[in-house]
């Protein structure tokens, strides 16, 4: 049997939202074993005058948690 859990995260890039993404993910496998999947639950952007100068996303990633010692 898995037994999994969700983190909330969030993740800005000045690029893209895909860019954004890629950069939570990245950060995200780097702290976290086994993620198997991410759901993007926001996206914004952040302004100067008419331009973007961020892009932000929140996303919910998930992951599998290793097995328990067995007694």
């Amino acid at each position: 049997m898995s037994v999994a859990r969700n983190t909330e995260i969030s993740a800005t890039s000045s690029q893209s939202f895909e860019d954004a993404i890629k950069q939570g993910l990245a950060r995200a496998t780097s702290t976290l074993r086994n993620v198997k999947g991410a759901w993007i639950k926001e996206q914004e952007v952040s302004l100067s005058g008419d331009q973007v100068t961020e892009y932000k996303v929140t996303m919910v990633v998930t992951f599998v948690l290793d097995d328990g010692p067995t007694t």
